[in-house]
């Protein structure tokens, strides 16, 4: 049916000519255009609303008494690939949340493959019952300062805009090229900008002075505010402000004070970064919405950021409210508060109902892309062979730079400590200090590089873990207490192309394969948690606490555009003098 047929049927609908194919009932509608509830009969034809009122003829017709009608909650920027799971597996963990479309930015896999796997990600994503809308990275690498597996230049780009489901251009994140006037970059922003493109922006540790030149250059948006101040500094010259609560960058409650009555509709959530049981036990943005109204927020203006907001940052016309014309993805819920789910609608569709996944509302299997069978030994090529003193990390002194985590956050300390050496001064792990052995290890093209660095605050007593996952260039992050446990969980995860893995006395403990790239799992979603939560449990074996997430943390030790002190596969990082550091203080 093309287009002037189904607006035709949907005017028969609308003037009640023509019975909806879904009528839905008595609910309490929450009208995000004005902030109030309303009530009325919604009827459904071809996807769409076509109308809000007495509708009584209908193929389908649901009772909604008692329950709360929302629209389709709305992702605003989320890495699919942190999930661990294809698109396809993926859209049946968030749907089960109320969510029908996210905005991905898929630069983990595409700083692995290129543009193989941003192509990847738009084949994976085809068909599915949620809208995955993209936004092409923009920083591959995202600093010159590190490895990664391919290098994306304009002309890459380019032919990207023209797909329907790619919105423009995802976190510039390289603040100094920006700052600069790299031409390659300025190449980027312009292209979007002659595509009518939407920019996203990437403001670590960036200064209100500095948020002028994401301005001024047409960026928009910003995720990376950590308190009330920043996200203030940001709303002030007219960004889009993004509230994050993912896994370990969980900004929301710092944030929540800065959104006002006058400025909550410059708002949106976002989780970012979330793993595959945070998404499961917790949710996501409906998880924020929960969050925010705990802590005071306005339910009403909670679901609003959740939906009208994030549609009209992203220019989604169709999306994000419950009226005539607009996409009938809706949400069902027992109560407003708590965000209670009991059924998700997708264009008409229902996908979720009382717990249960219709699973028919998905297609029997995705095309299998190219990339597929090119990733099959992407690690096992792209790495030269660990000689046994690979990891030895020689130091003329005891006083060292060490990288200090902070549980539940992407930032890192920057500290100088006295640290123990062996009889050939090398650097010694300490369990009494908590301070383990860091290593990255290129795997793309066989250089050899080898970054070595001291890490406090993994509270590890024994073992070493190990993830071919690590922002943005997913080179091999490891950390341990003795490199013979180090040596063994990296060549697991080689063996495995790619993965995570727990070690201890020269033997694998636990491990989780993610042979697409090194980051995604062909495994169900049932399938990778079960396999995670094995993964947690052994962590408990060897002395992981569990107020923060060892892996993910472990991952965003290696992404230099976070402050302050980083392990790249060319080594400690400074973030404020914007290069390499040596270990020795």
């Amino acid at each position: 049916m093309n287009t002037k047929d189904r607006l035709s049927k949907r005017i028969e609908v609308t003037a009640k000519r023509a019975a909806a194919d879904l009528v839905i009932r008595n609910g309490k509608i929450v009208n995000v255009f004005t902030g109030s509830i309303m009530t009325g009969d919604i009827a459904v034809v071809d996807g769409m609303i076509a109308g809000i009122g007495e509708y009584k003829d209908g193929q389908t017709v649901i009772d909604a008494s008692g329950q709360w009608i929302i629209p389709g909650l709305i992702d605003g920027h989320v890495h699919i690939e942190s999930s661990m799971l294809t698109p396809r597996e993926f859209a049946k963990v968030v749907l089960q949340h109320g969510v029908t479309a996210v905005v991905t930015d898929p630069h983990e896999i595409a700083n692995v493959m290129g543009r193989e796997g941003i192509q990847y990600m738009l084949d994976q994503s085809e068909g599915l019952p949620l809208d995955i809308y993209v936004n092409l990275p923009s920083c591959v690498p995202s600093t010159p300062f590190e490895t990664s597996g391919a290098v994306l230049e304009a002309e890459e780009l380019h032919p990207f805009f023209h797909h329907p489901k790619v919105l423009g251009l995802a976190e510039v994140m390289d603040f100094p090229a920006l700052a600069a006037g790299s031409p390659g970059l300025i190449t980027k922003l312009a292209d979007a900008a002659d595509h009518h493109a939407h920019i996203d922006g990437h403001a670590a540790g960036i200064s209100r002075e500095q948020l002028n030149l994401y301005m001024a250059a047409g960026i928009r948006t910003d995720h990376e505010a950590i308190n009330a101040e920043e996200a203030r500094q940001r709303l002030e010259l007219g960004m889009y402000l993004m509230l994050r609560e993912g896994t370990v960058a969980k900004d929301l409650e710092a944030l929540l004070p800065a959104v006002t009555p006058q400025n909550s509709r410059r708002c949106l959530f976002v989780t970012d970064d979330k793993l595959i049981d945070d998404l499961l036990e917790e949710g996501s943005v409906n998880y924020s919405i929960r969050l925010a109204v705990s802590k005071g927020l306005d339910p009403v203006t909670a679901i609003q950021m959740a939906t009208l907001n994030a549609a009209e940052c992203f220019g989604l016309r169709h999306q994000g409210a419950i009226a005539p014309g607009y996409k009938a993805d809706l949400v069902i819920l027992d109560d407003l508060g708590s965000m209670s789910i009991r059924q998700v609608y997708k264009e008409g569709v229902c996908v979720f109902q009382n717990g249960e996944l219709n699973e028919a509302a998905f297609p029997e299997s995705i095309s299998p892309s190219s990339v597929s069978a090119s990733t099959a030994a992407v690690i096992r090529n792209g790495m030269k062979p660990l000689k046994p003193d690979a990891l030895h990390l020689p130091l003329q002194s005891d006083f060292c730079n060490v990288i200090g985590i902070i549980p539940n956050s992407l930032v890192t300390l920057h500290l100088q400590e006295q640290v123990q050496r062996d009889q050939e001064q090398r650097f010694l792990a300490s369990v009494e200090r908590d301070q383990l052995k860091l290593a990255v290890v290129e795997r793309h093209h066989r250089t050899g590089h080898i970054g070595l660095a001291i890490v406090k605050g993994f509270g590890l007593r024994k073992g070493a873990i190990v993830s071919s996952v690590a922002h943005d260039s997913h080179n091999i992050i490891c950390a341990g207490v003795s490199d013979k446990d180090m040596l063994t969980a990296i060549e697991h995860v080689v063996s495995m192309n790619g993965g995570l893995a727990v070690a201890l006395d020269g033997r694998v403990l636990a491990s989780l394969a993610l042979p697409v790239g090194g980051l995604l799992s062909e495994q169900s979603y049932k399938e990778v948690y079960t396999e995670m939560q094995s993964l947690y449990e052994t962590l408990r074996t060897i002395g992981a606490p569990d107020t923060f997430n060892p892996f993910l943390t472990l991952s965003f030790l290696a992404l230099p555009v976070i402050p302050e002190l980083k392990l790249t596969d060319k080594g400690l990082f400074r973030f404020a003098s914007n290069a390499h550091i040596g270990v020795q203080a």
